[in-house]
């Protein structure tokens, strides 16, 4: 267990406003027996929400602090620190969170952070006393209890399972995480490890912000760590990047691509500054009933902050698969790998509130917090339908496939919204019967296909793979080529895969059905 000060904004982090009521705990005085219980829970943290923060020596009601804090004296924080060590080798495996004593309000207060821990299943004694009964504890919404036989079997399965944001990367040094990224992060959220970060050993500063592990011999960056704090995390992770791609025609052959890298809270704000001054526009329409004028965008920026600030934080960083967004004549999608954890699936994505229970990245989502690029679990979604819904937009629409193996938001344009761009879309759209519609409506237009369509019915007529066809349009394998191209027949039942219940399989071919061969002779 460690003293040290928190890389977290204090009064932020007592009112709720960058971690979940959740994962706080607040105690009125020294409680051993239930602060082991809560660290112990913490410390398995069954849905990697990133572990929780005890504060001692402020009361609570209803799962909120009740402030000014009644406070601690400062010989019993001493006393409270001591008990702690004795505390944390009662838990099996032996397990340390991080102890801060803090003034808040002119009161001592002690907050101790407890991270998800490396090692879990934990469990502690029921009792303290001699020998004994022990058992693993676990959060429910915001209590500790002990874990049922369900919640036993999940810790079971989260065995040596951690998250890949905390996992250590041993293809990289500590000298891969930068100094000037760290102190200008802890400077944007005003935590007071900034007051120390030139005074203490770069080591030890790294290991205060838990983005390093390991022995003193052999210590490592986590994922994390490498993610926010290097100038270049794509060199670890080929798919840390976000590709905007604005397209001029239909077709998917006239576009231009602008591709952000940088730590990924860089990366996120460069790519939403971009979109917010390219491709967002307002329109005012003066009404003749009343004097003020109806404004409203083609596109609400929140929804898109939104939506990109989620798919940073709930995709896959093992995936080399980049983040798209695709900026079309009538709708953006924002496209990232893999899909979400179960239960959430395409029926869960329909209701207005979605539940998630468990999240791939536990450490991702509380820094992106923290520089307020991002809200609590579960907001996302309903936050991105308020914003279209202000707006006077369409509905978004958000999906996935049977398999989770991607998630993609789609926003489609303002249905009043009109400029010269999208009139001369329009009419290009209206005169082409061969237009082959993408989107939650893939079909056919006028039951016809394009040139480039018939090329693949024609040339699958003996089976091809994905790659094949597009090189034979001349076309890089990206995704964004074949969800125009490739896609659309499928969903139309003009094209079939060969590996029906496997989609991604590497032998996956795509061949021509009777309904397509039909269409040919047509």
């Amino acid at each position: 267990m460690n003293n040290m000060a928190l890389p977290i904004n204090i009064n932020e982090l007592l009112n709720g406003q960058i971690v979940e009521w959740e994962r706080l705990e607040f105690k009125e005085g020294w409680n051993p027996e239930a602060i082991l219980h809560t660290m112990c829970a913490f410390a398995n943290d069954t849905n990697n929400w990133g572990g929780g923060y005890i504060i001692i020596g402020i009361k609570e009601k209803n799962g909120r602090p009740i402030l000014p804090p009644l406070g601690l004296k400062p010989d019993q924080i001493d006393a409270i620190q001591r008990k702690l060590l004795e505390l944390c080798h009662k838990i099996t495996p032996n397990y340390f969170p991080a102890a801060a004593p803090v003034i808040f309000q002119k009161k001592h207060i002690l907050i101790l952070w407890c991270i998800g821990g490396e090692t879990r299943p934990y469990k502690a004694p029921v009792k303290l006393g001699e020998k004994p009964q022990q058992a693993y504890y676990v959060r429910r919404f915001s209590s500790t209890v002990k874990a049922n036989h369900s919640e036993e079997l999940q810790l079971y399965q989260l065995a040596a399972k951690v998250p890949f944001d905390d996992r250590i990367n041993h293809n990289a040094q500590i000298t891969d995480l930068k100094l000037p990224l760290i102190r200008s992060f802890l400077s944007e959220i005003k935590s007071d490890l900034y007051k120390t970060a030139d005074t203490i050993p770069f080591k030890e500063l790294c290991q205060q912000m838990q983005i390093v592990r390991g022995p003193n011999e052999f210590i490592k960056p986590v994922n994390v760590g490498l993610l926010f704090f290097n100038d270049s995390p794509d060199r670890f992770f080929r798919g840390a990047k976000i590709e905007v791609v604005e397209y001029q025609d239909d077709e998917g052959d006239k576009f231009t691509e602008k591709i952000f890298t940088g730590p990924l809270n860089t990366q996120l704000q460069n790519a939403l500054q971009y979109i917010k001054n390219i491709v967002i526009k307002e329109q005012v329409r003066k009404v003749e009933s009343r004097p003020e004028a109806d404004r409203f965008f083609n596109y609400p920026y929140q929804a898109i902050e939104e939506a990109l600030a989620n798919a940073v934080y709930h995709r896959g960083y093992d995936d080399q698969s980049t983040i798209e967004v695709n900026v079309r004549h009538n709708r953006i999608e924002i496209l990232s790998y893999p899909g979400p954890i179960p239960p959430v699936d395409n029926k869960q994505l329909k209701k207005q509130h979605v539940l998630a229970r468990a999240y791939r990245n536990r450490r991702i989502g509380d820094f992106l917090k923290e520089l307020h690029l991002t809200e609590g679990r579960s907001t996302g979604i309903p936050k991105i339908r308020r914003a279209m819904k202000r707006n006077g937009s369409p509905a978004p629409v958000f999906e996935t496939d049977t398999d989770r193996a991607y998630f993609l938001t789609t926003l489609m344009i303002h249905k009043g919204f009109t400029n010269t761009v999208n009139q001369e879309a329009q009419i290009e759209q209206e005169q082409d019967t061969s237009e082959v519609q993408v989107g939650a409506n893939w079909g056919l237009s006028g039951g016809q296909v394009g040139a480039k369509s018939l090329q693949i019915l024609k040339a699958c007529i003996k089976p091809k793979r994905r790659a094949e066809i597009l090189e034979m349009l001349d076309m890089a394998n990206k995704y964004k080529n074949y969800e125009r191209h490739i896609l659309p027949l499928v969903a139309s039942g003009l094209l079939a895969l060969t590996i029906p219940d496997k989609p991604r399989s590497s032998q996956q071919q795509y061949c021509t059905t009777e309904k397509g061969k039909k269409l040919i002779k047509k």
